[in-house]
This record gives C-alpha cells, sequence and structure tokens, in this order.
C-alpha cells in the first residue's frame, strides 16, 4: 500500500512539473514559473543587488569642487565597490531568464474574432509576466558595476524584447539613455530621449524617466532644465545619504544659475539630512560661498572660525580655498593668493581639493606673469587631478611648457644675482649671503616644527587605534589610497606622478645617471677607482701603495682631513663659504656665467614668443642678448626669431631691420638663405600644404614609373622646403627611383644623406637596412610593390610542423573573423581604424568586436573577431559594404571572410588565392541564416540544472531553450557578397 501511494506520489509529481514547464505556455505554467522566479534565482540576486548598493554608498567618495554626479558611480575611484555582488546578482539574473523564460506561444482556442489587445498578447516574444524585473534587474547590475556598454546592450535588448509593452519598454530606454549619458555618448542619449518624447510615458516609468533627464541636463549644462526633474527624483528618495548628495547636487545648479537664495537654502537641507560629516562640511563651504556677495567680510569671519575648529583641521586646504574665492569675488587678487598659499602650507591631504587649489593658484601667477611660482603649483597639481577633466589638457600643456621655460629663467636669475654680488662691496656682499642663510635656518625650524606636530598626531592616532583595536573597520579604512583605484603603481598614473613630486621636492631635478644623490660630482670623480682597484688606469695601486713611506701616508691623511673639512664647508648651505664659492669673482668665471645667461635668454625668448606667445617677454629677452651679448655663437638664430617675432608683431619695419642685420653679419646661414627666398611669405602661410601635396603625387608618380616627375619634385623639394618635414621621404624615393633606372651608386647616396640628416624619420630605418644588406655584399634590384604579388605569397619554409597535417577546412560553425588587407602608405591607416570602429560602435550596440591590426612584410591587415560562425561574419560584411561611406572608405582595401583555423595557413602553406579559390566553391554556394544574428547579445550557458546542486534550483526542471532575438523577413542576397 504505501509503495502505491509513494508511486502515485512521483507520478503526480511528474505530471505538475510536466505541465508547468517552460515549453508549454499556459496560464498555470506562466503563473508557476513566475512564482518559481520570484521566490528563486531573483530573490537571491535582488538582495545581493541591495547589499552592493550599500557597499557603494558608503564608500563613495565625492569630488566636492565639482559638480556632482547624480549616481554615485559617475565617481570612477568609486565604480569597483559592491563588484562581488552586482556580478552575483548578474549570474542570478542570467539564470532566471535562462531557466523560466517562455517562448512558446500560446493556442488560440477562443471562436471570437481576435481584438488588438490579442492580436499584441499572441505577438509577445515573453510570455512570463516576471520576467521582466529580471532584465531590467541585470542591466541595473551592470550598470552600477561601471559597465554601461554591457547595460546599454541589456537594456537595448529589452526594448526590442517587451517592445509591445508601453511600461516595460519605457523602464528599459530610461535606462538605456542613462547609459548613453554615462558613456558620454550624448547625441545617442538625445536621441533616445526625443524618440521617447513622442510617446505618453508610463506612469510606474515616469521616476526612472525622472533620473535619466536630470542626469542628462546636468551632463549638458542645461541646469534649469535638470531642476524640476532632480525635484521630482528628491520627493521620492528614502536614503538620507542619497537625498543628502542631491540637495547639494541642487545647490550646485542653484548656483550655476546664480539663484543664491535658493542655492543656500538647497545646502541647509542637505546639512539636515545628517550626512556624513565631509558632506556636511562642504555644504558649509558652499553656503558661505553663495552667499559671499554683499557680506564678503561676514562670511569671511565664518571661515576663518571654521579653520578654528579642530573638526576641520584635515580641510583647511578647502576653508582657505573658499577664502580665496571670496576675495577674487572682491576683486582682492593679493587677498586671494595669500589665502590659496595659506591653504596649501595647511594641507594635510594630497587629494583633488588640494589639487583644485593649485590649479586657481597657478592660474594666477600664469595671469600675472610669475611663471616660477605657476610652474611649482602646476607641477603638483598635475599629480592630484583626473586626467578627464575638462581642463586636464590646458593644465597639461602649461605644465610641460613651464618645465622647460622655467629652467632656463632660473638660471638667468641666478647667475643675474650672483654677478651683482661680486659687484658688491664686501660688507654688503656678507649681509646679503647671512640673510638668506637666517631665512634658510627659519625655514628649516617651521619644517621641523611641523613634522614633530605631525609625529605627535600619528602617535595620538595609533593609540587611538589600540584602544579600539576590538571594533570593527568602517567601510573607508578598506578603500585603497585616494586615487589609486586599486591599480599597480606604474599603470596609476596620478600616484606616478605624486611620486615624481615628492622625489623632486626632495633632491631637486636629477639626471638619471650614477650618483645622482651628489649634487657635487668632483670629489666622486676623482676618487671613482677606488672603488674598482682592479681598473686598467689604476692597475698598479697596490703596488704604489706598498712602496708608500709612513711620512708621505701621514702626509696624505693631513691633506684629505682638511680637504674634507673645506669640502664640509663648501657643501653646507648655512656657510658663508657654500654662497662665496658660487659667485663669479674670475674672468673666467664670469665668462662662464654669461654663457649660462646667454642661453637662458635665448632659449626663454623663444618658448616666450612660439609656445606661450607672450611677446613682450620674448622681445625683451631676444634683445638683451642680442644688445648685450654679441659673443653668442647663435646669434644668427637670435636675429631669425626676432624678425619672426617683430612679423607676427605686425611690426614690418623693425623685422626689416632685423633681416638686414642678419644678411649683413651672417650672409652663409641657412636662416638668411631661408628669409631671402622669393617664396618665403608663401611657404610660412602654406608650405606645409604644399610639402604634403607634392609629396603625394611623387609617391603616385613612383608607383607608375614617373622617373622624371620624381627627379623634378626632389629637387623642387631641396630648393622650396630644405627644412621640411617630409625632406627625408624625397630623399628616400628618389634612391628608390633612381635604383628602379639602374643607378645604384645614386640611389646608395641618396640613402646615406637620408641616415646622416634624418635619424629620427620614419624611412631612416628602412634606409639603412638598404646600405647594410649593400655593406654586406648583397646586389641591389629595382622593382615596385604589387599587392597581387602579396596575395600570391606563400612560405613552405616556416615550421610545417606546427600546423600539422591538417588542411583547410570547411567548417561553418568555428569562430570567425573578417579582415582587410591594404597597403600602408595607400590609405590613413588611422583614419580607417577610426571609421570601422564608429561603424561597430553606431550598429552593433549588442555585441563588441576587437580591431586588431597586423603588419606584415609589404601589407598590413586588418583583423576584426568576435564572429562566432560564418554566417555572422558574412552578415558583418554585407552591412559594412551596405553602407555607402564604408564601401568607399574601403575601396583600396581586399576582404576577406575567414576562420581562425584557416587564417594560420595563410602565407604559409597556402596564398590568398589558394583561399580565395577554396572560399568561392565551399563558402560561397552556401545560405546564410535570415535572422539578424548580431543584433542577439552573446549567451553564456549557465550550469545544468539537472547537475547541479544550487539550492535556488530545486525542482531542477527541464532546461528551456536559450531566449532568442527575433526573426526578420528580410532575405539576403547570396550573390551580393
Amino acid at each position: 500500500m504505501r509503495r502505491t501511494i509513494y508511486i502515485l506520489y512521483i507520478v503526480v509529481i511528474s505530471m505538475l512539473v510536466t505541465a508547468c514547464s517552460t515549453h508549454k505556455n499556459t496560464s498555470k505554467s506562466r503563473a508557476w514559473q513566475s512564482f518559481t522566479a520570484k521566490y528563486n534565482t531573483y530573490y537571491n540576486g535582488s538582495q545581493a543587488y541591495i547589499d552592493g548598493s550599500l557597499e557603494k554608498e558608503k564608500g563613495n567618495k565625492d569630488n566636492y569642487t565639482e559638480t556632482l554626479p547624480l549616481y554615485t558611480v559617475g565617481n570612477k575611484q568609486s565604480r569597483t565597490l559592491g563588484k562581488g555582488n552586482f556580478d552575483r546578482t548578474v549570474e542570478k539574473m542570467e539564470k532566471t531568464i535562462k531557466l523560466h523564460s517562455i517562448k512558446a506561444r500560446p493556442e488560440w482556442k477562443k471562436s471570437r474574432r481576435k481584438t488588438e489587445k490579442d492580436k499584441e498578447w499572441l505577438g509577445r516574444r515573453e510570455y512570463n509576466p516576471f520576467l521582466w524585473k529580471a532584465w531590467l534587474l541585470m542591466g541595473k547590475a551592470q550598470f552600477q558595476k561601471g559597465e554601461f556598454d554591457e547595460a546599454a546592450a541589456t537594456f537595448s535588448y529589452m526594448s526590442r524584447l517587451y517592445q509591445t509593452q508601453p511600461m516595460q519598454n519605457a523602464m528599459a530606454r530610461a535606462w538605456l539613455a542613462r547609459c548613453y549619458v554615462e558613456l558620454d555618448w550624448l547625441y545617442d542619449a538625445e536621441d533616445v530621449i526625443r524618440n521617447q518624447r513622442r510617446d505618453s510615458i508610463h506612469y510606474r516609468a515616469q521616476n526612472d524617466w525622472d533620473g535619466t533627464l536630470a542626469d542628462y541636463y546636468v551632463r549638458t549644462g542645461e541646469y534649469a532644465q535638470a531642476i524640476p526633474h532632480l525635484r521630482n527624483i528628491i520627493r521620492h528618495e528614502h536614503r538620507k545619504t542619497q537625498k543628502a548628495r542631491e540637495w547639494f547636487l541642487m545647490g550646485q545648479l542653484h548656483s550655476a544659475l546664480s539663484h543664491r537664495q535658493e542655492a543656500y537654502k538647497a545646502y541647509q537641507r542637505a546639512i539636515r539630512q545628517n550626512p556624513p560629516y565631509e558632506l556636511e562640511f562642504n555644504a558649509r563651504i558652499a553656503q558661505t560661498e553663495v552667499m559671499a556677495q554683499g557680506n564678503g567680510k561676514k562670511m569671511i569671519a565664518r571661515l576663518k572660525r571654521m579653520a578654528a575648529s579642530d573638526n576641520n583641521k584635515d580641510y583647511l586646504d578647502q576653508v582657505y580655498y573658499a577664502m580665496g574665492n571670496i576675495y577674487l569675488m572682491q576683486r582682492d587678487t593679493a587677498q586671494a593668493i595669500a589665502a590659496y598659499e595659506k591653504g596649501n602650507e595647511k594641507a594635510t591631504r594630497s587629494g583633488i581639493e588640494k589639487g583644485v587649489l593649485l590649479l586657481r593658484l597657478g592660474g594666477l601667477y600664469w595671469e600675472k606673469e610669475k611663471y616660477n611660482d605657476a610652474q611649482r603649483c602646476y607641477g603638483e597639481a598635475i599629480g592630484l587631478l583626473d586626467k578627464d577633466r575638462d581642463d586636464y589638457e590646458e593644465l597639461s600643456k602649461r605644465s610641460k611648457v613651464l618645465d622647460e621655460l622655467v629652467p632656463y629663467t632660473d638660471a638667468v636669475h641666478l647667475q643675474d644675482s650672483l654677478q651683482e654680488l661680486a659687484n658688491m662691496s664686501e660688507k654688503d656682499r656678507l649681509a646679503a649671503i647671512d640673510r638668506v642663510i637666517e631665512a634658510l635656518k627659519k625655514k628649516e625650524k617651521e619644517e621641523r616644527d611641523k613634522a614633530r606636530e605631525a609625529e605627535v598626531a600619528a602617535v595620538q592616532q595609533k593609540q587611538g587605534a589600540m584602544g579600539n583595536r576590538n571594533q570593527q573597520p568602517t567601510a573607508n579604512s578598506q578603500q585603497p589610497a585616494a586615487g589609486t583605484n586599486g591599480q599597480w603603481y606604474f599603470y596609476n598614473q596620478m600616484a606616478v606622478n605624486q611620486g615624481k613630486q615628492t622625489f623632486q621636492k626632495q633632491w631637486g631635478k636629477r639626471e638619471n645617471e650614477d650618483n645622482w644623490r651628489r649634487s657635487n660630482k668632483t670629489v666622486v670623480g676623482n676618487l671613482g677607482n677606488l672603488d674598482n682597484p682592479e681598473s686598467p688606469e689604476d692597475s698598479d695601486n697596490l703596488e704604489k701603495a706598498d712602496s708608500l713611506s709612513e711620512a708621505s701616508l701621514a702626509s696624505t691623511d693631513s691633506i684629505a682631513a682638511d680637504t674634507a673639512a673645506e669640502d664640509t664647508l663648501a657643501n653646507d648651505p648655512h656657510n658663508r663659504e657654500y654662497y662665496l664659492a658660487q659667485i663669479p669673482f674670475t674672468d673666467e668665471q664670469k665668462a662662464a656665467s654669461d654663457l649660462i645667461i646667454m642661453d637662458g635668454l635665448f632659449h626663454s625668448g623663444v618658448i616666450f614668443k612660439d609656445k606661450l606667445e607672450n611677446f613682450g617677454l620674448a622681445e625683451k629677452q631676444l634683445t638683451r642678448l642680442t644688445s648685450h651679448y654679441p659673443t653668442y655663437e647663435q646669434m644668427d638664430q637670435a636675429w631669425y626669431h626676432l624678425f619672426l617675432l617683430y612679423s607676427r608683431m605686425g611690426d614690418k619695419e623693425t623685422a626689416e631691420n632685423c633681416l638686414t642685420q642678419l644678411k649683413s653679419d651672417y650672409p652663409e646661414s641657412e636662416l638668411t638663405i631661408l628669409l631671402s627666398d622669393p617664396y618665403f611669405e608663401e611657404n610660412a602661410r602654406f608650405g606645409e600644404h604644399i610639402e604634403d601635396s607634392i609629396y603625394a603625387a611623387t609617391y603616385e608618380a613612383f608607383k607608375e614609373s614617373r622617373h622624371s616627375e620624381i627627379r623634378t619634385n626632389a629637387q623642387l623639394s631641396a630648393e622650396r622646403f630644405p627644412l621640411g618635414e617630409n625632406r627625408p621621404k624625397f630623399l628616400f624615393i628618389n634612391g628608390l627611383s633612381l635604383l628602379n633606372q639602374g643607378d645604384a651608386k645614386g640611389c646608395i647616396s641618396e640613402l646615406k644623406t637620408v641616415v646622416e640628416k634624418y635619424p629620427q624619420s620614419e624611412v631612416t630605418e628602412m634606409a639603412g637596412m638598404i646600405i647594410k644588406g649593400v655593406q654586406e655584399g648583397r646586389t641591389l634590384y629595382g622593382g615596385t610593390f604589387d599587392l597581387d604579388a602579396v596575395w600570391a605569397r606563400r612560405d613552405l619554409t616556416l615550421d610545417q610542423d606546427s600546423l600539422g597535417a591538417d588542411t583547410l577546412s570547411a567548417d561553418r560553425e568555428v569562430p570567425f573573423l573578417f579582415m582587410l588587407v591594404y597597403q600602408p602608405d595607400s590609405i590613413n591607416e588611422n583614419q580607417l581604424l577610426y571609421e570601422m570602429a564608429r561603424f561597430n560602435f553606431s550598429n552593433f550596440l549588442v555585441r563588441n568586436f576587437d580591431l586588431e591590426i597586423e603588419r606584415e612584410q609589404g601589407f598590413h591587415r586588418m583583423l576584426i573577431r568576435g564572429f562566432l560562425n560564418f554566417d555572422e561574419a558574412l552578415q558583418y560584411a554585407r552591412q559594412l559594404y551596405a553602407s555607402e561611406d564604408m564601401a568607399k572608405a574601403l575601396q583600396r582595401c581586399r576582404s576577406v571572410v575567414i576562420s581562425e583555423h584557416n587564417l594560420a595557413f595563410i602565407g604559409t602553406r597556402f596564398s590568398y588565392l589558394d583561399y580565395d579559390a577554396f572560399y568561392e566553391q565551399t563558402f560561397l554556394p552556401l545560405k546564410i541564416s535570415n535572422e539578424e544574428l548580431l543584433n542577439i547579445p552573446p549567451y553564456t550557458e549557465p550550469e545544468d540544472p539537472e547537475n547541479s546542486e544550487d539550492p535556488d534550483n530545486p525542482d531542477n526542471p527541464d532546461t528551456p531553450e536559450a531566449p532568442t532575438s527575433p526573426t526578420t523577413s528580410d532575405d539576403f542576397d547570396p550573390d551580393f557578397w
């Protein structure tokens, strides 16, 4: 009896499971699959998503000196927070979709006529009523991980999957636009927003669209339109920390729109949320700035009280930065600079806040033409700020120019000061040196006091940590240092820049050489061989040492002791001898000092003229050089730059005087010949374009063997553009042209000129290889490049064992790739790479294709990988050539659809022509799928539920088919390709 009951129980359970299978679409199966999806894998994934969101919220660190991102994932340093939980969410949602998706269409058993609602129901592509939440949560988890392209692919597919269901479609499109905003694809986001506005937004998707629109308008700078949507978000926000961030952002938007009262109230609302102290502190700082107009003294007093509080000792740089901003509003630049310098001095953190302060301070010094101080500020700021800042490029450019300029201006200033000291009376000279020494001692004392205070604070912090050793660490204590983002040191540019600045603070700018720590290498050079007694120069040192008498040893020790004492005084900046040793008293020392001044004046003048476009300072430096130092070796270049300077300033009369001086004093100079050229003005304006066009024509002539035209253009290059960028290429092509005409000696002569005069040119290496081959006894032969010859090339001398006994395969269900083969000089390779990448991003939202360029002898090939089979690769090729712009861009390329397996044989066992014949016979007759395969996201097969012990899958139902993309009626013509 018991056995019969047991068997009946098994039968009933089996019938229920079978009746509720995903292969059947009934009300029972839909209800069952919806129920099990919600309370099984989806529940576990949603809990992981909540945990990940809380971890990201607690560990997030905002940059309050800029407009806050609406979502914490907008901070790059916060994107890795919670990644483990979000990965688990994605995994669970994939499993939910795999196990509970119902694709089978329901049977229509009613006798009545179908309504529009019935047709919509029967035309759906997903019938599990709960599964849209799994798609949505999977996309949200990818978004929170910072994988915006993957999230966009998910939401794009979801919007098509639920195209007939307004609520689900509106939510998916809202999140799709949000992904585009975070990717900075603002045109794509605008397109999604514009299309959505044509339809009404479902009320349940309104909150999602408020978030998207607020994020979009903040990113595009349309703050007035962002404020209403942000207010709606705040109204529905339940998390206090996030609500405080949103009110702070609201204050920033009102402040940018000069709504001072509204901004002040928004910051006050942020403070009322009882947020973390850093947010509260920055809100109070922002309040003082927005209310400073007309209340400057009152706000300054409030900021000074904040600076006196112990709670703000780690935020003093921000306090003084706010003071400086208020002074700037009052147009008190001197007080602003003093406040910024005080903030830099008091800063205890090397973070973004200090970087922004130094950036503002460096800008003020730049405007006041105090380039030495500007270089100091910019040099430190560049190591603290993120490369993605809008002003980072300008900061980097200024920093590089100042790093080049300041050593010359400092050298001139130092030598002028030393020569002035040399001309003083001894009493005045010693008094000036004593003042420098006193200032140095005072500075060192302040640094010692500061270091002692930091040491005491560190000890107190350590004692406090020992007292709380049993407490759990906070989320912030587990985060990597600011700016590291968990990267290895040398992969993190911000960390490298900070290390560079720390090194230069301690050691100054040192060359990468032996004994770099010694500023005075004279002693090191004299004693260098003592470390290597076996060196050739001192091979008999031991023999000489044995012959030394005790008296000579004693004398040597005495001299060494006196020399060491003198060196100690000369190298100690606290003694007068240190400074006196640097003052040029003798004629030889004065001449050496003048050489340094001349070099500094020339180079700083050129930098002022060309890179800073500060014509006043450039004129000052160069005219001082030409008037006070007529013995300068490069005086012809100084007059040349003065001529260019006055020409740019529009002072033609003075420019002509410079040219006359140049012709009179340096008639044989290359610069004189250049300026005397009747085409000089035309070349100065359009020379680069003219030379490029002549070179392009010369290259085309070389391919078509028009040797007389090549010779004429090469001569024209020598006459009109002797210093042009393409000059070595003209020589190289002319040499190859001479070779094709049988003049091997003329070819070698031209190539030697390239190697000797233009060692940095891109053709120099090839020219050197040809010359080396001739020197080794090889014979030169003429000829031109032909891609058809490459197409028939194969090399059977390569290792055939690695290829085994395999041959070309006709398997179409293996990874394929699409390949473009071209001659590198025939097209702009970088432009082609950009066009291909743009085509892929614009047309395939759910697929990622890898682009790789391989450089072979005589040709290059671009490989596009990521196709699962032949059908996908061929669909890609047809869609590529269907675009008129792309077809035009690929006119000079040959295209190949080939499997990874077959690619290994091309150029070795088989040529490209062999594969063409094989392709036409094997693959060309095949019909490919009409389904849009490239619009289906790649799917990762989860673990087989029948063999899994996952507690999320207690019933182990039959595994349904994976979700598929909709089919299309478009029929591709196989003869097109």
